[in-house]
């Protein structure tokens, strides 16, 4: 049995959206209308996107990274953040420490798109490379320990969760305010940030609203400590969803995922590939593979079992070159 928890309540959800203020955007919300799209996950079946692809940086990290480090007193901006990244949370530890003055260390596997490693630099903060992800997570603690930096984690902690959550919260608010309402949303998971807060928002705010958490085969950390009923790791990722390839769950987000979310399903590579293609073709949006996975989701798992009805699904991230892009969507 897994012990209680602290949830973040709406009123401390809205609370630090409004902190946040500016340093993060309300990203858009838009029904998607589209006979290609029809096709693929039935044509009574409403789709909306919450575009999170739009946030500054171009991923949601921001809204997560910012709610701890807001939190930091003065001496520990002055030390500076470490962190440790396949690309998206190290580009918004160097947007997140530029906006508050201080500086970020980010430890990446020399695997990460050299892309996001360029854009990562490009925002201030200094890299190091190694040899894979686990690899990663050990060396940010020697920086931890040596020179005093605030270990900044990807996806783990209440504070994290606390800022994911407000993607889930606008997206309801949005679609509310456009006289709908969601019956189902569909999120990705890269270690479970993202989808706790998303889950705890959407279950507070709209409580018969399914909740689905997608991850790629390669990388299913999440999908096996729901069957184990208790944080799982994996050994390797083996996906093109790099940026969703968490090594292992952590506690407190794995319980809240626990306590919040319905259901988490698998898709494989060619499946995101697919619906980077039809996001391509049918919204006009250029997405990395994770920003794809809730459609592939939708398209493929879920397809049956949400006909018909109105589905939410969050598009996470768009970091990417236009070479890999271009090769993704070709393959599919």
């Amino acid at each position: 049995m897994n012990p209680p928890i602290d949830a973040p309540t709406i009123e401390a959800i809205r609370a630090n959206r409004a902190r946040l203020g500016d340093l993060v955007v309300s990203t858009p919300v838009r029904r998607l209308v589209d006979d290609a799209l029809s096709a693929r996950v039935g044509a009574s079946t409403q789709v909306w996107l919450k575009e999170e692809l739009f946030q500054r940086t171009g991923s949601f990290k921001p809204r997560g990274a910012l709610s701890v480090m807001l939190d930091l007193d003065a001496p520990a901006l002055a030390r500076g953040v470490t962190g440790v990244s396949a690309g998206n949370h190290a580009i918004s530890l160097g947007y997140s420490s530029r906006m508050l003055g201080t500086t970020a260390k980010v430890v990446m596997p020399k695997s990460a798109n050299p892309f996001r490693v360029q854009v990562c630099r490009e925002m201030g903060a200094a890299i190091e490379l190694v040899e894979n992800v686990h690899e990663a997570f050990a060396r940010v603690r020697e920086i931890e320990a040596s020179e005093g930096r605030t270990f900044v984690h990807p996806f783990e902690g209440p504070k994290t969760a606390l800022g994911t959550a407000s993607v889930g919260m606008e997206f309801i608010d949005q679609v509310g305010a456009e006289g709908a309402s969601l019956d189902a949303v569909i999120v990705a998971a890269g270690g479970g940030g993202l989808t706790a807060g998303v889950a705890c928002a959407v279950k507070q705010l709209s409580p018969r609203t399914e909740v689905y958490v997608v991850e790629p085969e390669g990388a299913c950390s999440l999908s096996l400590s729901f069957k184990a009923g208790s944080p799982q790791s994996i050994d390797a990722v083996r996906t093109i969803a790099d940026s969703l390839g968490a090594p292992r769950c952590e506690p407190y987000s794995f319980a809240l995922n626990r306590m919040f979310v319905d259901e988490v399903v698998l898709v494989n590579d060619d499946q995101i590939r697919e619906a980077m293609r039809l996001l391509f073709r049918s919204a006009k949006l250029v997405v990395e593979p994770a920003g794809a996975a809730a459609l592939a989701a939708l398209m493929h798992p879920l397809r049956s079992r949400l006909q018909g009805r109105s589905v939410g699904l969050v598009v996470c991230g768009a970091n990417i070159d236009p070479e890999t892009f271009a090769k993704q969507i070709t393959q599919a």
